[in-house]
């Protein structure tokens, strides 16, 4: 006897290809906006408040037409303006000044943090295999780009918010801040697309990353050429010159916008198109193969050191060469452009007159390239706990070299790589400050010595560094936050009037305001024990613990 089965056909429909291949990315986006819940709405606020700030500085220092005038007049005379800032439609009024004068710095600082966003969640995801991990779940194919691409565009727009509100906050023009909060976000989310491409391009994050960054300084370059030649239509091609071709706060030209818009949606379809042309952990430009066996210059932990961090050093060099002659050069103009009300006379006669506000200017700048040049002592560092968390340092162990000679390859580089970045500025800081003074043999030694000062407060961000990746190796991402939060302290504790005890937690506050203040060498001798004691902790952690 048989049971009569009916069979009841099911009712569950396929999930449409699109619906499949982006499967989890609601759940992705929410775990982005997690991990970065600290570090992207901080460098909001900061990008937001450096501009805000200029605004509501700019009726002290230039409070009349006359002054505006001259203002105008100093900065058209002056390429290197133009070079660093870009083109001034209208500086009559606070947000002319402040999207002249921080326009580039914000859309360079939103498009970089955007870009590396993207990169974190897409490439680094498939560097570590969690993306394979996730994809052999319920992750769809498309999932991680778009949380990635995601995470990065709500950044831009939620910074562009941000600087619209508080500069209209502090008395700007409603819609010149609209137009300017908007050029900058549109800036970064074109970053964000160029990002997503070369996620697709690159084998590594690394090098996603520093294919990013490099088409920013291309095109920064680009726009540079553009502004300081009849050769206009160079600062068209670059989206950096976008940002100024809006001309906020003076004509307000809107359509401009659509074209970092269009620009966006191009490089994101590209990405797209690009994305299932590879595997997971793949890349359309393939690594070399390696050679069977090691170069001759590539057989110690020392030369191994130098190939990882070779690229990165590097670039950091030439940034920074650029950097210090350019600043050096504007730092000869910087009494021009400063207004001549009472306020600003009895100051300048504070300082000591033209050559006063030069060395106070020169002091500021020196300050600004240490905080910026601390970054690369980090980013040295983490490049050790990616060699571990790679699975590359335990097989390195086994070939017989010990712990302390790799730290120390890797450690090398961390500090006196530093050095050779803060050098290489400062050498050329001098030179260009010397050439646009007239006096290259009574300026040079001042001024390179006034910014090597700066390195025993690099080093104690380097040694804070090496401390987490010895004692706390998962939190050794941390140094950013760290890092972040000296600059934050340094550049704004001053003005928000912080207790002296707050201030004293950033070594550079710490350092002597050379070439505008007098040399004293015992902060110096303390900050470098202080950064010696921090690598040395690091260094007995690290020995003590495991590896991995």
């Amino acid at each position: 006897m048989t049971a009569d089965v009916t069979h009841v056909p099911a009712t569950h429909e396929r999930p449409s290809a699109t619906a499949g291949a982006l499967a989890g990315t609601g759940q992705l986006i929410r775990l982005a906006l997690r991990r970065d819940r600290i570090v992207l709405p901080v460098w909001a606020l900061v990008i937001a408040f450096l501009a805000a700030s200029g605004a509501s500085a700019y009726e002290a220092l230039y409070p009349d037409p006359a002054e505006r005038a001259g203002l105008t007049a100093s900065v058209a005379a002056n390429p290197s303006f133009a070079i660093m800032f870009g083109p001034a439609y209208d500086l009559q009024t606070a947000g002319g000044f402040t999207a002249w004068r921080f326009g580039t710095i914000a859309a360079l600082l939103t498009s970089l943090i955007a870009a590396f966003t993207v990169t974190r969640h897409t490439r680094q995801e498939e560097d570590t295999g969690r993306q394979e991990l996730l994809s052999a779940a319920v992750v769809g194919r498309y999932a991680p780009l778009t949380a990635g691409v995601a995470t990065a565009g709500l950044f831009s727009v939620v910074t562009g918010v941000l600087l619209t509100a508080m500069i209209a906050g502090v008395g700007a023009d409603v819609t010149g801040s609209v137009a300017f909060g908007a050029a900058v976000a549109l800036c970064g989310l074109v970053f964000t697309g160029v990002a997503a491409v070369t996620a697709q391009l690159a084998e590594y994050s690394r090098t996603a990353n520093t294919l990013a960054g490099s088409t920013f300084g291309v095109l920064f370059l680009l726009r540079a050429a553009g502004d300081t030649s009849e050769a206009e239509w160079l600062s068209w091609l670059s989206p950096v010159g976008w940002v100024h071709r809006v001309r906020a706060f003076a004509e307000n030209e809107w359509w401009v916008l659509a074209l970092p818009a269009a620009t966006t949606l191009v490089l994101c379809a590209v990405a797209y198109a690009l994305l299932p042309k590879r595997d997971v952990g793949m890349s359309l430009i393939p690594g070399r193969p390696g050679r069977a066996t090691a170069t001759p210059g590539l057989r110690t932990s020392l030369a191994l050191s130098w190939r990882l961090h070779r690229g990165a050093l590097i670039g950091w060099i030439v940034g920074f060469a650029v950097m210090g002659m350019l600043f050096g050069t504007l730092a000869s103009g910087v009494s021009d452009i400063m207004g001549d009300s009472a306020e600003m006379k009895q100051m300048l006669q504070q300082m000591g007159g033209a050559r006063g506000i030069e060395d106070a200017f020169l002091s500021s700048i020196t300050g600004m390239i240490a905080m910026i040049g601390s970054m690369y002592a980090v980013q040295a560092t983490l490049r050790m706990r990616y060699e571990e968390t790679a699975l590359r340092v335990e097989p390195l162990l086994t070939t017989g070299v010990g712990r302390l000679r790799w730290l120390g390859g890797h450690l090398l580089f961390v500090l006196a790589g530093t050095a050779a970045v803060l050098t290489v500025c400062a050498a050329l800081l001098g030179v260009g400050y010397g050439l646009s003074s007239g006096d290259v043999g009574g300026e040079w030694p001042r001024v390179f010595g006034a910014t090597l000062a700066q390195l025993p407060a690099m080093w104690v961000v380097a040694g804070a560094a090496v401390l987490l990746f010895g004692l706390v190796p998962r939190a050794t991402v941390a140094a950013w936050a760290l890092a972040a939060a000296f600059v934050l302290i340094s550049m704004f504790g001053p003005i928000l009037d912080l207790p002296q005890a707050v201030l004293n937690v950033s070594p550079f506050t710490h350092v002597p305001q050379l070439p505008h203040a007098e040399f004293t060498a015992t902060p110096l001798l303390w900050l470098t024990a202080t950064a010696a004691a921090l690598v040395a902790v690091g260094v007995t952690s690290l020995r003590r613990r495991d590896i991995g």
